[in-house]
């Protein structure tokens, strides 16, 4: 069984052992970097990356339709009617066309310059690149200049030149079709159903373009096809989320505003946003199309426009209460959508999850809050029914808190804390976290490195007890197990009660290498057994401490992998002299003042929150008890069908 997850390690390390990879080889070798991952969100990231460029067309007034069609052989064909791909040599290298760079070539695009594109949802010229390298199929049409082009790739390398196919006096615009390689992504397929949401998402999020949606291969009640155009963009959007519920305004808070008019910068903002008591709240934000499940700056700057319009209304109206409303009062039952369209917009991450232009921010808040104080003054009525559910549920939120501190304060008096624990100060749940640490040692720097006001240590001694593997009766005489309840303040399985839970959040910190990832997963396998509702809540979280430390003279950077401790390696670090290489062998060997920056401090680090993504009821149980369980065979049938998708390890 180790042999299967430890490669054998190489005696000698000398010239040939640095290896130099291409583009397309780099990107199939850790595709975790462009798309974050090979799992069924990174498969279906790959069609998006094909439809913002298209979406791009559209913004720019280029594109009027988009089409995506799902083929019953699982290519997926994304088409529209813009300029065409350009198709003639490219000047810095004249034997190449541009379109074979484009698809062959990381960091290269008409995006960086903005002259082709004043906004756009590709900006480092990786999208198709990308796509093209992860497709064991992958053919583009160019439409263009009354001429029709086409040139076929396979896992990223051309499979002949440039074709012209003919006339085309009727025609304009680009069609790629792809099909994701099965030695990225093994059994893993295109689902219409997802394909088809994300096909009419991006129909509400530009109202000007019409969106044509097919597919070969049924599922559920997915139609076959569809055509999407919504003049009233978002506010059409929000309508048919919330459907016949019922809202507190007779019609949703909805608006555009041109950045040029009020900034005299190309971009523009679009909103619409209702209270119901009908569900709970959400927010779905995008940037040049870009869906930022993460958020970001340009929802910080919406909700501070509607926070900040809503007390200036309870102010006027003489309502003393509507000072106590917060940003989580106005999530309870607020249902908002937004989109900004912004020039060079900087994302956290290729995948784009959330949006960091600080600009963004003031610029958002600027335009919708003007907006939100007329639209207050203008429906009294509206406006009346909205603030007097807002203050009810700031002063639900006040009881909560108090109750909660109440109970904790009690509840602290009466358990009996396990004496590792380095508990925090605070008297309430919220904001709290209890790091659950591997080693003492590495308890130590973070005993040093932490918030004692809010952050609490948990030190365990090695690896815990596998609970799928060992009988009921082991649990309640296992010490570790022990500590880690009384520090939490619950019971186990059946008996647990979220409400008694002592933190707000629960982060597993381990060790970045095989042992801490194998700690990670016995912890994670108790908590879905013993404790799943406090997962379903969301207060479980992984630390990702960094492998390495680089520093050039002053300037220092720490890197969660090799990859990317190779690509800062390669860019440099913007500092004077040779670059110094530090790999932590583990938390024990950082210092504290390390540990809190990368891993503790919530302005700098990073942080996993766990969750259970199930397209089917317990298909994350079944796959817990496989890996995790009690029969080692089940266990080497999974490692043997996927150890092909394993990359190597450096241990």
């Amino acid at each position: 069984m180790n042999d299967l997850l430890s490669p054998t390690p190489k005696s000698d390390y000398d010239a040939s052992s640095i290896q130099v990879l291409e583009d397309m080889e780099h990107v199939r070798l850790r595709p975790g970097m462009y798309i974050g991952g090979k799992d069924d969100r990174a498969l279906h990231h790959m069609v998006a990356e094909i439809i913002d460029n298209s979406m791009d067309e559209a913004v720019a007034g280029h594109a009027t339709w988009i089409e995506v069609e799902l083929h019953a052989n699982g290519h997926v064909s994304i088409r529209d009617n813009g300029r065409g791909i350009p198709v003639d040599p490219h000047p810095k290298n004249p034997s190449k066309t541009a379109l074979e760079i484009i698809f062959c070539t990381l960091n290269a695009g008409g995006k960086f310059s903005g002259d082709s594109y004043q906004t756009s949802g590709g900006l480092h010229g990786v999208g198709s690149s990308v796509v093209n390298a992860l497709s064991d199929h992958l053919r583009v049409e160019v439409a263009r200049n009354r001429e029709l082009y086409m040139m076929e790739f396979s896992r990223g390398l051309p499979r002949g030149p440039l074709q012209r196919i003919g006339a085309a006096p009727n025609r304009r615009g680009t069609s790629v079709t792809f099909h994701p390689d099965p030695e990225i992504f093994g059994s893993l397929h295109l689902k219409p159903a997802r394909l088809f949401r994300m096909a009419r998402s991006k129909a509400y999020l530009f109202s000007g373009v019409e969106i044509r949606w097919k597919t070969e291969i049924a599922e559920g009640d997915t139609p076959m096809e569809a055509t999407f155009k919504f003049p009233g963009g978002l506010a059409d959007y929000l309508g048919e989320t919330l459907g016949g519920a019922t809202t507190y305004a007779e019609r949703p808070f909805a608006g555009t505003v041109d950045f040029r008019d009020k900034y005299n910068v190309p971009g523009k903002v679009e909103w619409a946003i209702n209270w119901t008591p009908a569900r709970d709240g959400f927010i779905q934000s995008y940037c040049n199309t870009v869906p930022t499940p993460e958020g970001g700056t340009h929802e910080a700057g919406f909700w501070a426009a509607i926070l900040k319009g809503i007390k200036a209304y309870g102010e006027l109206s003489n309502n003393r209460k509507a000072a106590q409303i917060t940003r989580e009062d106005l999530l309870a039952g607020g249902c908002a959508l937004v989109s900004c369209f912004i020039r060079e917009p900087e994302f956290v991450g290729q995948t784009k999850d959330r949006l960091a232009t600080t600009d963004a921010a003031r610029m958002v808040e600027g335009a919708v809050r003007d907006h939100f104080d007329n639209w207050l003054a203008a429906d009294t009525k509206s406006a009346g029914a909205i603030l007097d559910f807002l203050v009810l549920r700031a002063e639900e939120r006040l009881r909560r808190r108090q109750e909660k501190e109440t109970q904790r304060k009690t509840a602290t008096k009466k358990l009996r804390l396990p004496g590792k624990l380095v508990d925090c100060s605070s008297n309430t749940r919220e904001g709290t976290e209890l790091f659950i640490v591997e080693g003492d040692s590495a308890g130590g720097s973070a005993k040093m490195g932490r918030d004692r006001r809010t952050q609490a240590l948990l030190p365990l001694r090695g690896k815990i007890l596998n609970v799928l593997g060992a009988a009921s009766s082991k649990l309640g005489s296992n010490q570790e197990i022990n500590d880690l309840t009384q520090a939490l303040g619950v019971s186990l399985g059946s008996r647990f009660n979220l409400d008694d839970l002592r933190y707000d959040k629960i982060i597993i910190m381990t060790d970045a290498d095989v042992d801490g990832a194998h700690i990670a997963a016995l912890l994670m396998t108790f908590f879905f057994t013993q404790m799943r509702p406090m997962i379903d809540a969301g207060h479980l979280y992984l630390a990702c401490p960094p492998l390495y430390r680089l520093t050039q003279g002053s300037k220092r950077v720490y890197c969660l992998d090799e990859a990317e401790r190779d690509a800062w390696l390669e860019k440099g670090l913007g500092g004077k002299g040779k670059i110094d290489v530090s790999r932590f062998k583990g938390l024990g060997e950082m210092d504290a003042k390390d540990l809190k920056e990368t891993t503790m401090d919530p302005a700098s680090r990073k942080l996993i929150r766990v969750t259970i993504d199930e397209d089917e009821p317990g298909e994350t149980g079944d796959l817990v008890e496989r890996l995790m369980g009690k029969k080692p065979e089940l266990r080497f049938q999974y490692i043997s069908e996927n150890a092909r998708f394993v990359e190597e390890l450096d241990v």
